[in-house]
């Protein structure tokens, strides 16, 4: 979220539940803010009380709370848009590679135990 947009972002969709602190949104440049494709508020907390002890369990019950139905509808919107073009997903996390965006991306992908479809043919980027 703090890098500065760049030219072939395409969309720029947040996936972070909260929004980002000290952030415009004019300044974001956030085309859409998809909360439900997002980890739960009680998920989100308990991972950050030990992001390292439980990767393996917060993967699992994230990727649960993906199969539901406002969350499958968020992806198959994520899926329609990286069929149109080029997608940025956005987040304000320091780390994204120990963040949710990489158990999210693999679920668009279809390389997890997620029940969605596969996702299509895009750009698929994270960036903080």
């Amino acid at each position: 979220m703090y890098d500065p947009p760049a030219a072939d972002d395409g969309r720029r969709i947040l996936v972070d539940r909260l929004w980002p602190r000290g952030l415009t949104k004019e300044a974001a440049r956030v085309d859409e803010w998809l909360k439900d494709v997002t980890p739960s508020n009680e998920l989100r907390k308990w991972f950050h009380e030990d992001p390292d002890g439980r990767r393996a369990e917060f993967t699992e019950r994230y990727l649960r709370e993906l199969d539901g139905p406002a969350q499958r509808a968020g992806l198959d919107l994520l899926r329609a848009e990286l069929r149109e073009g080029p997608v940025t997903l956005l987040t304000s996390a320091k780390d994204v590679a120990h963040s949710h965006v990489p158990v999210l991306v693999s679920a668009l992908e279809g390389k997890t135990a997620a029940k969605s479809a596969p996702a299509q043919e895009g750009r698929r980027t994270a960036k903080s």
